[in-house]
């Protein structure tokens, strides 16, 4: 699927905000309501648009810690750490990545004394290094057509 200008347009309408009405994203670019839900439907049915979300706060949600940890795996650790980070409830994002480091996970946890029961899980698979986020700079930016 080709995406034009206006399909960037409702990706970056629906990227800031996915509750807006099809009617208020024509307005932001040209459309009629149902001509955007024809393109809404086309971008959905072609996996462009994978899903909608609920964007929660986890420090409001009990949690009064964000950290990224990298995990480097011992010989032989790294397939069944991948079975069983699907298990742990404190991961809300896991890559598999290059470099040094085979895993970065983003995490959130309820204190100093969570964070360090879970680095003790954590090391049996692996070095570990973890890093506290203090604030959020940028999240969630939307992807926008970077041709132009």
């Amino acid at each position: 699927m080709k995406l034009d200008a206006i399909n960037w347009e409702i990706l970056e309408c629906l990227q800031k905000n996915a509750r807006l009405s099809n009617a208020e994203i024509g307005r932001k670019v040209g459309l009629s309501s149902p001509a955007v839900a024809e393109r809404v439907k086309k971008m959905e049915d072609y996996g462009v648009l994978k899903g909608y979300s609920a964007e929660v706060s986890y420090v409001k949600a009990g949690y009064q810690l964000k950290a990224m940890i990298t995990l480097r795996a011992f010989m032989g650790r790294l397939q069944p750490f991948l079975i069983k980070v699907t298990d742990f409830k404190e991961v809300v994002n896991c890559y598999r990545i290059t470099g040094n480091e085979n895993i970065i996970m983003e995490v959130v946890l309820r204190d100093q004394i969570h964070l360090q029961e879970f680095i003790d899980r954590l090391i049996t698979y692996g070095e570990v290094k973890t890093h506290i986020i203090l604030s959020k700079l940028i999240e969630n930016n939307p992807i926008m057509d970077q041709s132009m």
